[in-house]
Order: C-alpha cells, then sequence, then structure tokens
C-alpha cells in the first residue's frame, strides 16, 4: 500500500498491533513465507534489507492495496532512499542515526529506530523519529516497557527483539504501541524448508492471542 503519511502508518500500525519482519538467507522462501504471514493475517510487514531480493520483494508487496510494507535494517541514507523508491511506507533500524532520520522525515516516510534504553528511545522521539523500536528484547520484557512509560508517556515504543506468541499480549498490556514478531514467527527451519502453512497458521494463532 503506498500513499500513506508516516502519521497514518502510526495509526494503521496501533490498530494491526502487531507486525510480520522477516530475515533469512534463502531467496526461494522469501515471498512464500510473508505471504503465508499475510495470509495468516498480517497486514503490517517488513523485509530486512539483509534479506536475498529485499527491495523486489518491497515493490513487489507494496502494491498490495491492503498491506504496509517497511524496510529493515536501514542504516545508511541511501538505504533509507532506495526502500523508499521500492515502495516502503516505513523504515526500521536497529539503532539511532540522526541522518537515517532526518532522510525518513525527507522522503515523508514514518521512521523507527532501534532503541534499548529510555535516553536513547527520547533522542530518537526528539530526532523526529515516531516510533522507537525495543531492541534488542530487555530482562523484565513488558514491565521494562512499563516503566519506561511511566516518566515518558509520550513514547510510542515497539518491541521486536524477545517478542513471541505467549508475551505478545503482555507487552501490549504494558502500553507498547505495537509489537514486531521475527524469528519466532518465521523459525529457520520452516522457512529453509518450506512450510509455509505451518508459518500461516502460526501467523493466525499468534494474532488471535492478542485477543485472548
Amino acid at each position: 500500500m503506498k500513499g500513506v503519511t508516516p502519521n497514518e502508518f502510526v495509526e494503521r500500525f496501533r490498530e494491526a498491533r502487531a507486525s510480520a519482519i522477516l530475515r533469512t538467507p534463502h531467496a526461494h522462501a522469501v515471498a512464500p513465507a510473508m505471504d503465508a504471514a499475510i495470509r495468516g493475517g498480517f497486514r503490517v510487514v517488513e523485509f530486512t534489507l539483509t534479506t536475498p531480493g529485499a527491495l523486489d520483494h518491497i515493490a513487489s508487496f507494496s502494491a498490495r492495496p491492503d498491506v504496509l510494507v517497511g524496510a529493515g535494517t536501514v542504516l545508511t541514507e541511501g538505504d533509507a532512499r532506495a526502500a523508499v523508491a521500492a515502495g516502503a511506507t516505513f523504515l526500521v533500524s536497529p539503532v539511532v542515526d540522526e541522518s537515517v532520520i532526518s532522510a525518513a522525515i525527507r522522503l515523508e516516510v514514518a521512521m523507527m529506530p532501534g532503541t534499548s534504553t529510555p535516553t536513547e528511545m527520547l533522542r530518537a522521539q526528539r530526532a523526529g523519529a515516531q516510533l522507537q523500536k525495543l531492541f534488542p528484547g530487555p530482562a523484565g520484557g513488558p514491565a521494562f516497557v512499563k516503566a519506561c512509560l511511566g516518566p515518558l508517556p509520550g513514547l510510542r515504543i515497539v518491541p521486536t527483539g524477545g517478542v513471541d506468541g505467549d508475551n505478545a499480549k503482555d507487552f501490549l498490556a504494558a502500553g507498547a504501541w505495537a509489537v514486531g514478531f521475527v524469528a519466532p514467527l518465521f523459525p529457520e527451519s520452516d522457512v529453509a524448508g518450506g512450510r509455509y502453512d505451518v508459518i500461516e497458521e502460526r501467523a493466525r494463532t499468534f494474532l488471535r492471542n492478542l485477543d485472548t
């Protein structure tokens, strides 16, 4: 889905509550694995730029009218420009880099840099990042999110590392804006083995668990 403003993406992401994040070295499995997650109900998806053919997949999936597609592992301004040119609606990075955040602002897409402390979260927000990715997953998980939001209620924290089907609901209850599923949704054995039906059912289960 193209033509979505940063603010629109932020609100739609909150409504969706979760994203599917694919990182794999298996080129043949990229499209069918993400297709499986979408069939399972995901409407916000992310291809990391370390994934084979990531830009081509961003271009292909962003043409779909009902899916918001982003690029992960965006480390440079060049990465940002290439991802947006391919059709990315949002950009994600494992670190806080003000030059990349500024590039996202110029390109008029939402930015979610990786942060692991309240200081980094506030720094990212003040630099213009609409969302703050919590990465890597901290000890305490949901309790850490709740503790950060106590004095900093304006943050929009999106945990990714350490999020699985059992604790995702707890992160949201603690105040997380949304969550991102990575390896727990796309286990290496299922992706490499082409068990896309298993990925689809897991996606459906993860999303259903958010409502139970």
